[in-house]
């Protein structure tokens, strides 16, 4: 606990507390002036505030450890899959959703219950109204339904989500049911009314029975870590709390990263994209803004803010559904009132700004703010009343009477008027201060709408954030990857370059004692000072995210994309070993089962082999001018089996540890491109898929095609990545077009086999899965389609990668 302490000390200094809680001096009988007297005692009211925030926190931080400490027992005393616990009610007595099921209002002194329905308001209809019940914080079952509050406000039409979710589709078609031969020994399916014949061994055609139903998997699957951070195209989303955690998102997970002790801890009550964050005052409670979406049957998921508790993860309260369009692009919690209400602005045409009285989940207001782009917006430190919205060609002071939003427009007068207002702050007077394209820093005197001072050319570009440290320094960043320094009259203090590997400044947050974190639109979280030292303590791919590779003995793995890096991760101590930039976008990769080099396959038909340990690159071929979907080496290491979008599988002859290269042939006869490969565990066969669902068997050596039957049923695969066979079909789901699962894993011990879907979703299944409409646990947290999975080596994690929300997943097998 020392070592928790020490992290509020340096957040919040107290050494001074007792002194004025002794002095005398603002008392009736002091010889003060009394606008002295008043400012005294401002001054030790604000201390005495600093003093209880610091004794929340640590108590926050205790319950975090005793929960962190009990999981670690339970796990360790249990054998089978874990059940749902009750978490410790941190905050006052408010209804609570335990990532996505509201729980009951309690009385004093009891523990909130995982299930139940809220209380009930007579002019509003809560989010208590959910359907949504969650097994466990990861497992999703079920869509959101909920009704917004303050209906006579009238409801707004959402349309589709703006987040990278590609789940459009629907999944409404009646699938024909499967077929089971006895005499042949085979099961036909349909995919979008086309056979799909897969023959059984022959060891279990007597015994097999089509209507026999499948088990659930008696493993499931927990969220250990989340790789990546979404800083390209999204602002204000990184903060530290005084726990010591730093919080932040990607995808539809909000991470919460402790970097001392390395570990972190997950909120997942979202179904799609989160594109915000704010933190209440109390550096507790958490508000975060999602993207419309799509579930996997076609219904819309509706944009909403969830507001939770950081310590137990639980959810207090759901916002605007089915009022929020599009996505929520801004939050911010207010100051002055203790945090009671909360603005928010959507991204409709419009872009319509909300304020809410959150405990309540009362709308209290709405306007129009803007048609044009909305980049911030943030309550007055002193005043709830007001508020200010940025964006392209505009600045709005808000003015909240009663329920009406009253607007004045920023006047720029003299001063060239900027394409795009893009941050704002606040000084400690009251002043607010904004950053925008021309590189200007403006300062907009306290209850007016005329600027007072301004830095011309403060940055060369676009100023992307502001921020106002606890001892009244500003520090600013942007395009220029400068982090600047500003004193309380706007002289520079100091100045410090990020190197342009992390890219420009998208967001800045204070960190611990004299530290600022730096989030990069590279997708670079840092921490460092102004003296220029910065460290990264996250990263991730900054573009779509396809290709995943596990080393044969060793708990690493490569992941690669279109942002053209390779990347190979250590997955215990959760850090980057090494990055390497390819000339073209990267689709797939294979490890040599030596572990010694690993194969690269490319959206343009070249492939390359690296060097594991020195990423140094062994050798270059070029088979084709398409995209290589898959690479695979033999068992033995002997054949390396590439699958390529012009329909063939190239096989090429390995020698000298995978060093050296020579090309056999190329297996033709798919009429259509080749989407996964398996080899048997001899080397001597292939087994491959293809888009139009075909599945074909090669002997490699020599580049045939095998159609004896009798041959094939009985081979045993090495791997099984192919989602169309025998001992697996029965992971598609109704009414599937054969192209929503993605990519399918079996563990090596031949017990579970897990897929990755369209819909963002991670299904766990029995292995084999050869009972149509096998039951599977679902995991969310991905936000778009799963390209790919993979267990480690040793079974003891999966990891998953997101295709547009470029984020990469580890999960734990409990």
């Amino acid at each position: 606990m020392e070592d928790g302490f020490s992290s509020y000390n340096s957040l919040y200094d107290t050494s001074s507390l007792l002194q004025f809680c002794n002095d005398d001096s603002a008392s009736a009988a002091s010889s003060m002036e009394v606008t002295d007297r008043i400012a005294s005692l401002e001054q030790r009211v604000q201390m005495q505030e600093d003093e209880i925030q610091l004794l929340k926190s640590a108590l926050a931080d205790v319950v975090r450890r005793l929960n962190a400490s009990e999981e670690q027992q339970a796990v360790v005393s249990r054998r089978g899959p874990t059940k749902a616990r009750p978490m410790i009610a941190t905050l006052p007595l408010r209804p609570t959703v335990n990532n996505g099921t509201i729980l009951p209002k309690k009385g004093s002194g009891t523990l909130p219950s995982p299930s139940g329905s809220g209380s009930k308001r007579d002019n509003t209809t809560p989010a208590s109204k959910s359907t949504v019940r969650r097994a466990n914080s990861n497992e999703h079952v079920g869509t959101l339904t909920r009704r917004d509050s303050g209906d006579s406000k009238g409801n707004r039409t959402r349309t589709g989500s703006t987040g990278s979710s590609s789940s459009g589709k629907r999944n409404d078609s009646k699938q024909r049911e499967p077929v089971f031969s006895a005499e042949e020994g085979y099961v036909k399916m349909f995919l979008k009314g086309r056979p799909v014949t897969m023959f059984m061994p022959k060891a279990q055609v007597d015994s097999y029975c089509l209507e026999a139903r499948a088990e659930l998997p008696s493993s499931k699957l927990k969220l250990d870590w989340v790789y990546g951070y979404r800083g390209r195209d999204c602002r204000s989303n990184l903060y530290l709390l005084p726990t010591g955690e730093t919080v932040y998102f990607i995808a539809s997970v909000v991470v919460l990263f402790n970097v001392d002790e390395q570990l972190q801890r997950h909120y997942t009550g979202h179904t799609d994209d989160i594109k915000c964050l704010a933190v209440h005052p109390d550096k507790i409670t958490i508000a975060t803004g999602q993207v419309a979406g799509t579930s996997s049957d076609g219904k819309q998921l509706a944009p909403h803010v969830r507001v939770w508790d950081s310590v137990s993860l639980n959810t207090l309260h759901v916002l605007g559904t089915n009022f929020f369009d599009r996505a929520l692009v801004c939050l911010a919690f207010s100051k002055s009132n203790g945090g009671n209400t909360l603005c928010a602005v959507d991204d409709s045409n419009d872009h319509v700004l909300s304020v809410w009285e959150w405990q309540r989940e009362d709308r209290l207001a709405e306007v129009k703010c803007s048609n044009e782009s909305v980049f911030a917006t943030d309550f007055h430190p002193t005043d709830s009343n007001i508020i200010v919205t940025c964006g392209k060609s505009h600045l709005y002071f808000w003015t909240l009477e009663k329920s009406t939003l009253v607007k004045k427009q920023g006047l720029f007068e003299k001063q060239e008027k900027p394409k795009f207002v893009l941050c704002v702050t606040f000084a400690e007077n009251g002043d607010t201060i904004t950053g925008d394209s021309s590189g200007n820093i403006l300062v907009w005197g306290k209850g007016t709408n005329r600027i007072s001072h301004a830095i011309q050319g403060a940055h060369e570009g676009s100023i992307f954030a502001l921020s106002m440290l606890r001892n009244g320094t500003l520090v600013s960043g942007g395009k220029d990857r400068r982090l600047v320094s500003w004193d309380s009259s706007y002289q520079q203090i100091q100045m410090a370059e990020v190197p342009e590997l992390f890219g420009p400044i998208r967001t800045i947050a204070e960190g611990r004692g004299e530290t600022v974190l730096i989030g990069t639109t590279k997708n670079f979280v840092l921490q460092g000072s102004l003296d220029g030292e910065f460290v990264h303590i996250t990263q991730g791919h900054t573009d779509e995210l396809w290709g995943l590779a596990v080393h044969p003995w060793k708990p690493h793995f490569i992941t690669c994309g279109y942002d053209r890096q390779v990347c190979l991760w250590d997955s215990g101590s959760h850090q980057l070993i090494w990055t390497k930039s390819m000339e073209d976008a990267v689709q797939s990769a294979g490890f040599h089962p030596s572990g010694s080099v690993v194969a690269i396959g490319t959206q343009t038909g070249r492939w390359l082999v690296l060097d594991t340990d020195s990423k140094d690159l062994v050798a270059v071929h070029t088979d084709g001018n398409e995209q290589l979907s898959v690479i695979s080496y033999g068992p033995d290491g002997n054949f390396l089996a590439i699958g390529s979008h012009d329909n063939y599988i190239y096989i090429y002859a390995v020698a000298e540890n995978g060093r050296k290269y020579s090309r056999v042939g190329k297996c033709s006869g798919h009429s259509s491109f080749i989407t996964h490969l398996d080899w048997s565990t001899d080397s001597q066969y292939l087994v491959s898929n293809s888009g139009d669902y075909e599945i074909l068997y090669w002997i490699p050596s020599v580049c045939k095609q095998v159609v004896s039957v009798e041959t094939t049923r009985d081979i045993e695969w090495a791997t099984n990545t192919c989602p169309l066979g025998f001992q697996v079909f029965g992971l598609w789901p109704d009414g599937s077009d054969g192209t929503d699962i993605n990519a399918v894993c079996r563990t090596n011990d031949k017990n579970v086999m897990v897929t990755g879907d369209d819909f963002g979703k991670v299904h766990l299944f029995a292995y084999p899965c050869s009972q149509f409409r096998a039951p599977s646990h679902v995991y969310g947290g991905h936000s778009s389609h799963v390209t790919n999975v993979s267990f480690l080596f040793d079974d003891s994690y999966l990891v998953s990668t997101g295709g547009k929300d470029m984020s990469v997943m580890q999960w734990r097998i409990v």
